[in-house]
């Protein structure tokens, strides 16, 4: 993948367990755009957003394309939704549906970026890729991190908390 755009759900689900570096098990660049940033307030999370950003982080915004992701979503605020898709729209490509990629939990965003033909993921799926390709976490500390994260208010039912936990395992 080259570029992942994170939105601000998931920067909320990683950040208030103090897990934001499991971002980086993706291979390409993370992007958080400066309205993202802007919509993450709430603490810790905000705190372990500053500290991450510090790894040069990309927050840039792809202004070409955000008309047309204002029209898509029929938002006329220069938002954390329009300013993702304004960047799934700049990068995607129909041949190569790793180009582009979005960590998100809002469902509008998800299935737009899917449209777009980008791959979609959650903050429960950065934990899961993140056991998979970091030697280093172990897969009883990804489960605690997913039950951590579920505790913290990105609630799962219990299937999918399961499937979570089993896709770490």
């Amino acid at each position: 993948m080259t570029r992942i755009y994170v939105g601000p759900t998931s920067l909320y689900s990683l950040g208030q367990v103090g897990e934001l570096s499991l971002l980086d098990a993706f291979d390409g660049d993370i992007v958080i755009p400066e309205p993202v940033i802007g919509e993450v307030q709430v603490e810790p999370t905000a705190t372990n957003l500053t500290e991450y950003r510090e790894n040069d982080i990309d927050t840039g915004v792809d202004e070409d394309h955000i008309d047309q992701a204002r029209s898509l979503l029929g938002d006329s605020e220069l938002g954390a939704a329009v300013t993702v898709l304004a960047g799934v729209l700049a990068h995607r490509t129909s041949d190569d549906r790793s180009a582009v990629a979005v960590v998100s939990e809002d469902r509008t965003v998800r299935r737009m970026a899917q449209g777009l033909c980008a791959e979609v993921t959650s903050s429960f799926g950065v934990v899961v890729r993140a056991a998979i390709e970091d030697k280093y976490l172990k897969p009883s500390q990804a489960k605690r991190i997913v039950r951590r994260i579920d505790q913290h208010g990105m609630h799962l039912t219990g299937e999918l908390r399961e499937r979570a936990v089993g896709e770490v395992a």
